[in-house]
């Protein structure tokens, strides 16, 4: 797994019109979380940059390798 805590991802956060605020990793397609406060947001954002890059690794690690030549 690939270490998170070695990597900064920005996160754009907007506040919805129930006042839940929302953010997004613009480094990683559609990725999105939410929380009733920032401090959630945040938390639930490094769960999400978490799987992601973990998902991630794993996709590296089951395609192979090859080599073309010619």
């Amino acid at each position: 797994m690939i270490n998170s805590s070695q990597r900064e991802f920005y996160v754009i956060i907007e506040r919805d019109e129930d006042g839940y605020y929302v953010g997004e990793v613009p480094q990683l397609k559609a990725y999105y979380s939410q929380g009733e406060t920032i401090d959630e947001l945040m938390q639930n954002i490094k769960e999400v940059v978490e799987l992601c890059l973990e998902e991630t690794s794993d996709e590296i690690k089951e395609k192979p390798n090859f080599l073309i030549s010619g």
